[in-house]
């Protein structure tokens, strides 16, 4: 069955399975160097794999599948595997630094491949069927629930909102 057109803003917050994956992941490596060299940070080796294990895929990672993924494959003696602190101390200098983000409901981790404002409300689509999580933002939705916390005189910590459901992808397939 062909592909239904998708509309560019569903493209944007789900990429194409056939888009340039290497691009994405270059484009996304090359924004958080900026950032960091801007803020006098170092994206150290350790953070720079952690952030390339996230950006090789569209699909939240636990931490332990994050170690995984960087621990040495093959050979005896190309390194130890990293320990769950040194991952959990690189994860959270991306986060602090809006270069990843904390799926709550998955208990994972995904890259940040959108350029918001820190505390900015963010809306993260995940899919049930292929696991990719699209990240959606709207100007509306977030002074409607800005307005609302405040007169409920409650400072939002995290705005996040998680959506399940099925991306544009899998519907059209």
């Amino acid at each position: 069955m062909p592909r239904a057109k998708l509309s560019r803003e569903a493209t944007a917050v789900f990429p194409a399975p056939d888009h340039d994956h290497d691009r994405c992941s270059t484009d996304a490596m090359a924004v958080a160097e900026a950032l960091c060299h801007e803020r006098g940070q170092r994206l150290t080796p350790i953070r720079r794999n952690v952030l390339a294990t996230l950006l090789a895929s569209h699909k939240p990672l636990g931490a332990y599948e994050i170690i995984d993924r960087l621990a040495p494959k093959g050979r005896e003696g190309l390194g130890p595997r990293p320990a769950p602190i040194t991952a959990y101390r690189a994860l959270e200098f991306l986060r602090e630094n809006g270069l990843v983000h904390r799926i709550e409901s998955r208990n994972a981790f995904i890259a940040c491949v959108h350029n918001h404002a820190a505390g900015e409300l963010v809306a993260f689509l995940i899919c049930e069927r292929c696991g990719a999580v699209g990240e959606a933002s709207s100007a509306e939705v977030t002074t409607t629930l800005t307005a609302a916390a405040r007169a409920a005189g409650f400072t939002p910590k995290s705005p996040i909102i998680e959506i399940s459901g099925i991306c544009t992808h899998c519907r059209a397939t």
